[in-house]
């Protein structure tokens, strides 16, 4: 799970910044409202649909987010604070100056999408005898609509190859008690969440081909249906941790936590959720700590799965279930300086109940890491899944001009659909690295710079036969899944200014 949070903003004075880079333009504004409250807002708006059109790609991107955050002292045990994030995306194709094949392709093959969504909240945070209590309530949005004629009926529905108008809410609940006693932390805490999912549906995944002689070469696959489902989400946690020796060399941490829901035909079986954690640190020197973890993890599918609804309009997919993982992580800290560090690990992720496709018998796992919705069909929780690998880390922070972070990572990641057979899923890049550097060189002025580098993801070769036929009737192409990630992208590398 990844974590993040934001600082609070200049409670002495306003003050605000503008950036610019080569795809987007952003503003920042912060300082204070009044004796007791800060905020910190911000914007950001794109121009790569400018920068495309000029290089003549077809396609347009276009984005705007948001963000904003305030802090109100309601006393000086009580904190309050609102969260606001939102973003307005639109991504449209557009025939280009000069053809070519590969820009044919995307004309043809590619949807106009628009989207929204925003998510606000409020946590309030009060302190109580060693430790404090949280409760947050927040609120998630988000609208999505995609559509795609073949090439040349724009607007004719009878020629419509997609058309979805998606929208899903959830308002969420979430409190826990965290506490220090002696050696002794813990915390626990429940949360429940009411969600809504709607969604109609109308895509021509391929259409039916035949050869010259009218033999037919593939079927023709369309998916039609509406949706409206509103469930409840709920889970509780605990979570303790202790230390031990004179010197707390040794620190153990042990948790448990499941999780229910009304999706699900047997979602209300917490015993097929409960997820046991441990985890402990063991300071070899000073300097030198040895760190293990192990850990079951379970995630519920995604609301395409659990709204997808067959012709007869039944929730097939009512019978899935949670998604389980379990991780186990090991390795060295080195912390050479205050603010330096240094880790290596080693993983392992076993993954069980991953839903594979009815129709196609593959895991959703290699279907591709496009923006594509996925599971929008019946499917099975019967895929397995591992992913394994070795990760080495870098943080130089700030304590004089410089500051660093570098890491560097090698893995494998593989999935089984209905034959059993492990295959490289779609993110199975094998390694991936980054580096963020940055010098500050007096006067307020600071210099940054990231470099990214990759290894090249798996893709699925598309059955020429198939392809050349379905090109001319739909402008699309048909996947040969009997090759599935078998070939691979070449890798990548970026680098780009990177503003603190």
């Amino acid at each position: 799970m990844l974590q993040f949070r934001q600082r609070d903003g200049n409670s002495e004075r306003i003050q605000g910044n503008l950036r610019t880079s080569g795809t987007e333009v952003a503003a920042t504004l912060e300082g204070p409202l009044t004796s007791n409250t800060t905020f910190l807002a911000s914007a950001r708006r794109s121009y790569l649909q400018v920068l495309f059109k000029l290089i003549d790609l077809p396609i347009r991107p276009d984005f705007y987010d948001f963000q904003f955050k305030t802090t109100t002292k309601l006393s000086e045990k009580t904190t309050l604070t609102s969260l606001g994030l939102g973003a307005i995306d639109h991504f449209e194709i557009v025939p280009p100056k000069k053809s070519s094949p590969s820009k044919e392709y995307v004309l043809r093959s590619n949807p106009t999408i628009d989207q929204w969504n925003y998510t606000v909240g409020l946590n309030l945070r009060h302190l109580v005898d060693n430790g404090f209590v949280n409760v947050a309530l927040s609120r998630t949005q988000q609208s999505s609509t995609a559509d795609a004629f073949e090439y040349g009926y724009l607007g004719d529905e009878s020629r419509r190859k997609l058309g979805a108008r998606t929208h899903e809410t959830e308002n969420k609940l979430r409190a826990d008690v965290n506490k220090r006693v002696g050696r002794w932390q813990y915390s626990y805490g429940v949360v429940g969440q009411l969600q809504h999912y709607d969604n109609n549906l109308i895509n021509r995944i391929r259409s039916e081909v035949r050869d010259a002689r009218g033999t037919l070469i593939s079927p023709g696959v369309t998916v039609r249906f509406k949706t409206d489902l509103d469930f409840l989400r709920y889970g509780a946690f605990a979570q303790a941790t202790r230390t031990y020796g004179a010197d707390s060399r040794l620190t153990v941490s042990a948790g448990m936590r499941a999780d229910g829901t009304t999706a699900l035909r047997e979602g209300y079986r917490l015993d097929r959720t409960l997820s046991p954690r441990a985890s402990v640190s063991y300071a070899l020197l000073p300097t030198l700590n040895l760190n293990a973890s192990l850990g079951r993890y379970f995630k519920i599918p995604p609301s395409t799965i659990l709204g997808y609804r067959d012709e007869a309009g039944i929730r097939v997919n009512s019978a899935s279930r949670y998604i389980r993982s379990d991780h186990v992580v090991g390795g060295l800290e080195w912390l050479p300086g205050a603010a330096t560090r240094f880790t290596l690990e080693g993983f392992y992720k076993k993954y069980a109940y991953y839903p594979v496709s009815v129709r196609d018998g593959i895991s959703l796992a290699n279907l591709g890491g496009d923006f594509n919705a996925i599971g929008n069909e019946a499917v099975t929780s019967t895929g397995r899944g591992r992913t394994y690998g070795v990760e080495a880390f870098f943080q130089q922070k700030l304590s004089g001009k410089l500051f660093a972070i570098v890491s560097l990572t090698g893995f494998r990641s593989e999935f089984n659909g209905q034959d059993g057979v492990y295959k490289p899923s779609a993110w199975d890049t094998r390694f991936l690295g980054s580096a963020l550097l940055g010098y500050q060189a007096g006067r307020g002025w600071e210099l940054g710079a990231k470099y990214r580098v990759g290894g090249g993801s798996p893709y699925t070769p598309y059955d020429e036969e198939a392809s050349r036929a379905s090109y001319q009737a739909v402008g699309t192409g048909i996947l040969d899944y009997s090759q599935l990630n078998t070939r691979r992208l070449g890798g990548f590398q970026q680098a780009r200014p990177a503003p603190r």
